[in-house]
């Protein structure tokens, strides 16, 4: 494996922005974010009608750490409490959210009904409270929730067995994690699931978020919908039948919860699926075929690259755009099954492959993704992600990049658990407190994983203390 210089190994911006010169990454870099509040980071922004107070955006976060039922627990609580007293004026969908159990990704995850209503509105009054007192308003503050099923990644009921439910068999992932044609759910079993998602946004609105996100990302549900190129029917085939999940349960929204800001979190672009290869780098599958790999929503059709005029994906923003979407939430690929673009790290999760190439490269893949969106769709506002791999060199790309309207709003995620106060920190030009920075250590996948509830057990030093954290230590020597 290639040993990738470590971020922390850069004592300056300029060191820092001449290595990705020489490795020929493209990632802008400002020598230092302004504190004088020139700084684009600090900027309001209007959307939907409200004035957001800056341009930092906490990214919805798969949490393991919910009671079993799907109602927050105290885990929970501290986490989005955490991100209420960030600094971030936009919680971006605050957390995947199930519509039902049985699309549940663990059996520890979030779920919006009637029975989580109470807790949901408490937490969200809660958040805006500490955010009040800490800030001296929360009028700038949205807050949305982020509404998903987990489809060929539903894990409901035991954490290590898999409840498949795909949207077509896919001719690679369904060899990858071994599912059949009786894991894809009937044209029926489609609509109970959309009416579970527009009950579950009613859940949202009650609970008093600004919005709801109808999660398109990273291979659950609704992304995979959009290549369903091979399922017949009315959910399949044709551009309009593969977006009816999405329209279908859009109409059921606007017509039940009137008000209700509507947005989506979206791949941008996706690849092969990838497997570990016999020196454990991560390889990607073999498409033996003539024809063009048509399942990478948004890609060449090599399967390795994103399309440069992102077709696909132009077109779906634009039918979001007709629903009265004005924000999205960027990413790219899958945690599934080509985790080194999705979620760039120098150190492989448990159940993961070794890099295949510098990860640094694919935090470039995220911003120029989203640049590429913002120079053919200019009206949409985006939130990026995939920065938390630049470390300690974050606040500078992310300020290169809202200043040079590369995206709308820089979105962190690994990061925030690690270090909740570095938005705020950056604003006010304080020094980062490194000991806190995320160094893609992976433990904040690899508890839930292995079972365990989720949170950034190397830094943070409330699950540094708990039980899990000796299991977890156990479990990395055994590996």
């Amino acid at each position: 494996m290639a040993n990738y210089r470590k971020i922390n190994s850069f004592k300056t911006v300029s060191d820092f922005r001449n290595y990705l010169s020489d490795e020929a990454i493209n990632i802008g870099l400002v020598d230092e974010v302004p504190i004088d509040g020139s700084a684009a980071l600090t900027q309001k922004i209007s959307c939907y009608g409200r004035t957001i107070g800056n341009r930092w955006a906490i990214l919805p976060m798969e949490g393991w750490d919910c009671m079993p039922d799907g109602t927050p627990s105290k885990f929970t609580r501290r986490r989005w409490l955490r991100f209420a007293e960030s600094g971030a004026k936009l919680i971006y969908g605050t957390e995947a959210a199930a519509v039902m159990h049985s699309g549940r990704s663990n059996p520890r995850q979030l779920i919006a009904s009637d029975h989580t209503l109470d807790a949901l509105k408490q937490l969200h009054q809660e958040m805006r409270e500490v955010h009040r007192v800490k800030f001296g308003t929360d009028d700038d503050l949205m807050i949305g929730l982020q509404l998903t099923h987990s489809g060929r990644y539903s894990y409901p009921n035991d954490a290590h067995v898999r409840e498949a439910k795909t949207a077509y068999s896919h001719p690679l992932l369904d060899i990858k994690f071994g599912n059949s044609v009786a894991d894809v759910v009937s044209d029926e079993e489609v609509r109970d699931i959309i009416k579970h998602f527009i009950l579950a946004a009613e859940i949202t609105q009650k609970s008093g978020f600004d919005f709801v996100d109808i999660k398109h990302a990273h291979g659950y549900l609704g992304h995979e919908f959009l290549t369903a190129y091979d399922r017949p029917g009315r959910y399949g085939g044709s551009f309009e039948n593969r977006t009816r999940f999405f329209r279908e349960i859009a109409d059921g929204i606007q017509k039940q919860c009137p008000g209700l800001h509507l947005s989506v979190r979206l791949s941008l672009f996706d690849i092969l699926p990838f497997v570990k290869g016999e020196d454990g780098i991560g390889t990607a599958m073999a498409w033996n075929n003539s024809k063009a790999y048509p399942y990478a929503f948004g890609g060449d059709k090599s399967g390795m690259h994103m399309d440069p005029d992102l077709k696909d994906t132009v077109e779906f923003i634009q039918l979001l755009q007709s629903y009265g979407v004005k924000l999205i939430c960027a990413t790219i690929g899958s945690p599934y099954y080509n985790v080194h673009m999705q979620r760039p790290a120098y150190f492989p999760v448990s159940d993961g492959y070794l890099m295949p190439e510098n990860p640094l490269y694919n935090v470039s893949r995220h911003i120029l993704a989203v640049k590429r969106i913002k120079e053919l769709c200019p009206e949409i506002n985006i939130v990026g992600s995939g920065l938390t791999c630049l470390q300690e060199y974050l606040p500078n790309a992310a300020e290169y990049s809202v200043s040079n309207n590369e995206m709308d709003f820089a979105g962190i995620g690994r990061m925030v658990l690690s270090y909740p106060e570095i938005c705020n920190d950056i604003l006010a030009g304080k020094k980062l407190q490194r000991n806190l920075i995320c160094r893609t250590l992976g433990d904040c996948t690899n508890a839930p994983r292995a079972g365990m509830i989720s949170g950034c057990y190397p830094l943070d030093s409330f699950y540094k203390q708990l039980p899990e954290a000796l299991k977890l230590k156990d479990l990395k020597k055994c590996n």
